[in-house]
Parts: structure tokens; sequence; C-alpha cells
């Protein structure tokens, strides 16, 4: 069988749903959001993994475009910089209609899969996006953004990041609010980049699927990005999705140690790890011609899935891969037109076709379906929160 001709042909009736691309914050560090300069119906191989044709060579159906900002932008500027996060992505769409469509719903998924466009959706990655405001959450909600990732790489003051210091030991009591009020409108809980303590507390509260956009399993690259065992075997009571990454310093063990070495190696030189300017890159250089990277493959996030599959179930699977917000990519998935290569190596460890188009496409129309019927119910009974996070949290130090 040529699994790799089977695997488009899967693709093209069963398309992925990816949950994270970080093609806005590309835009915005590399041109300022001259879509001109980056006009992504031309190839932008060498400067970006995203562009419409590879796109279709990938077989994408839908895309939630991560509308990120920076932890060190907090207040009302992470506020007003996700909002012109989210201005690119309608540009973008206005710009490309007969390749991308806006979507809201999981009707809208269908819609446009049956178009042949690839359905548009958002996620807000890091909860000081919203800047401790109910109300600036339903705004964002209303402006189109379908999930949360409720932090980043650093703490919040409602909820502890998994790469951070552990403060709250979990969500605080605001935290649970947030989770709450997400369930209530609509927008999905995103467990990705958050510490264990909130992963179980959010699953605790939330009465709606969560999503893990791009996280892999803990079980076979222990890094703290990645999903433990029991959260893992705790969503197909909640319903949830968990995405699988392709970021090789989360899903490689040899590149976890890399990672760290190559880190240390900076601050000997008296450099933050992420320093890209000229003079630490020629360090980090230096560091990569005496330590050659190591490489992940195909195989290797094809080793996780089956995990995630063992544990949590082919309903509770789906694919995240993070382009556009990762320096390096595996081999066989170096961009956007990589999928097929997944799906092959899939296939060739006897995935049967139901599962793969669960894995792709299915799961994430569902998650979504269900979390609008959760909203559904739970705006028949209760109106919006107005709580603040001084009065369930008390005064900050």
């Amino acid at each position: 069988m040529d699994h790799l001709a089977r695997a488009r042909e899967l693709l093209a009736v069963h398309p992925v749903v990816d949950g994270h691309n970080d093609l806005p914050w590309a835009l915005r560090e590399q041109v300022g959001y001259d879509l001109d300069a980056r006009d992504i119906a031309a190839d932008q191989r060498g400067l970006l993994h995203t562009d419409l044709n590879r796109l279709r060579a990938g077989g994408v159906g839908g895309q939630f475009w991560s509308v990120y900002v920076r932890t060190d932008l907090t207040g009302d500027a992470a506020v007003s910089a996700t909002l012109e996060q989210i201005d690119v992505v309608g540009e973008l769409i206005a710009r490309y209609p007969t390749h991308l469509r806006r979507a809201l719903t999981a009707d809208d998924l269908e819609k446009a899969r049956a178009e042949g466009r690839i359905a548009s959706l958002m996620g807000a990655e890091g909860g000081h996006s919203i800047n401790n405001s109910l109300g600036t959450l339903r705004a964002l909600y209303d402006l189109g953004v379908r999930y949360m990732t409720l932090t980043h790489n650093d703490n919040i003051d409602w909820a502890d990041s998994a790469t951070d210091l552990p403060r709250l030991g979990g969500l605080s009591a605001f935290g649970h609010e947030v989770v709450r009020e997400m369930n209530r409108i609509g927008m999905l809980v995103d467990l990705s980049h958050v510490a264990d303590g909130v992963m179980r507390d959010a699953l605790a509260t939330s009465t709606a699927p969560v999503i893990f956009s791009h996280s892999s399993a803990r079980a076979v690259c222990d890094h703290p990005r990645n999903i433990p065992d029991d959260v893992l075997a705790a969503l197909p009571a909640n319903g949830g999705v968990a995405m699988a990454t392709f970021v090789p310093k989360f899903v490689l063990p040899e590149a976890v140690a890399w990672t760290l070495a190559a880190d240390r190696n900076m601050r000997e030189h008296g450099l933050h790890h992420l320093d890209t300017t000229p003079v630490a890159m020629r360090i980090h250089e230096d560091f990569e011609a005496a330590h050659p990277r190591p490489e992940a493959t195909v195989a290797t996030i094809a080793d996780h899935l089956d995990h995630m599959r063992a544990v949590a179930g082919i309903d509770h699977i789906g694919i995240g891969g993070d382009y556009d917000g990762t320096a390096f990519t595996p081999r066989g998935l170096e961009d956007v037109a990589g999928y097929p290569n997944l799906i092959a190596e899939l296939l060739r460890r006897n995935w049967s076709e139901g599962d793969l188009a669960k894995l792709t496409w299915q799961n994430s129309v569902r998650v979504l379906r269900d979390a609008e019927a959760v909203a559904r119910d739970e705006q028949s009974e209760r109106g919006p929160s107005h709580a603040t996070i001084t009065e369930l949290d008390g005064e900050r130090p």
C-alpha cells in the first residue's frame, strides 16, 4: 500500500483541524502586520512555516490561529496587543476569501469543509490577555476567540504555569470563576502551558470539555509542558481532547537535555537564553556546531499519539503543531505541508481510517459542539459573572 497516497486521500475527506498556529505573532514580529511583505498566497518557505499552498498540501481544513501576546505585555497593553492579533486574523480572512472562512461554531467548521475552504478560528494564549477581567473575556469571545489557554510560560495572578515556580498550587478562587464563565459563554478551556495543579483544578471545575491545544505525553517525554497520564486518563469523563504538539524540545527526551545545556551555555556567556541578537546567535551556533542538535522525526510524534490513544482513548486526541511558534520542527514535519507524513506513519502502525478521521477532524468538531451545548444550558440558568479578582482572591501582595 502507498501509505502517503492513502493519507492524502483520507485528509481530503477528513482534513486536519490544527489546534495551534502562531502565524499572527510571526507576522507582528517580522513585518509589523504588513501582509504585502508576507503574502501567504506566495511561497513563504524560509520565512514562515505557513502559507496557503502548504496548508492545502498538508490537508488542513480547520486552523485555530493563536492570538498570543508575550507575557511581558501586561494589563491594558496585553489586551491591546491581543486585539491587534485578532485584527490581523480578520485581515487574513478578508484578504483570502477563497481559501479561508471565518468560523465561530462547529457548524461553521462543517460549512467550510463543504466549501473547500479552511475554517479559521482563534485561540488566545494566556490569561494575561484578559487583564483579570471577565468582561474582557466575554469581549474576546464576541470578537471570535473560541479558546483561551489559561497561562503561557509565566504564572498569572489566578493560575500557575507549567514553566514557572508554583505559587498558588493550581487555580485561585478567581481562576475557578474564569473557568465557569468560559463554560457559560462557550469558550473552550485550554490547558496547554498550565501547571499540573491547574489541569486538575480545571477538570474538577469545568462542566464543558477542555482541550490541550498543543501538548504531548509526559510519559513519552518528561517535560512539564506535556500531559501526565492521570490527566490524560481523566479526559474521557470530561469529554476533552489533547492535541499532540510537534515542538522537538517537548517531544524528544534528548532534545530536552540538549535545550537545557544550550540555555545554560547562553547564561554562562552572560546572555538570556531567548536572546536573538547577532552576538547571542553566534554563541548559540558555536554551541550547536560542537554539540549537534538531536532531531525529532515523524515517528517521534507518532509515539506520543500511540501513547495518548492508549491512555485517553481515540475520542480524546488531536493535533496541534505549534507552527510559526517554534524555531525547530521534526524531520518530515518541517512545516504545515507535513501532516500527510504523520498520517502515513500512523497508517503504517495500523491505525484504522475511522480512528484517523477522529484524530484529524471529528474530535475537534465534537468538542466545540459539546461546549456550545453546555453554554446554551448554562446561559438558560444564569447570567454573566461580574466577580472581580479582588472580591474572590483579596488584595494582591
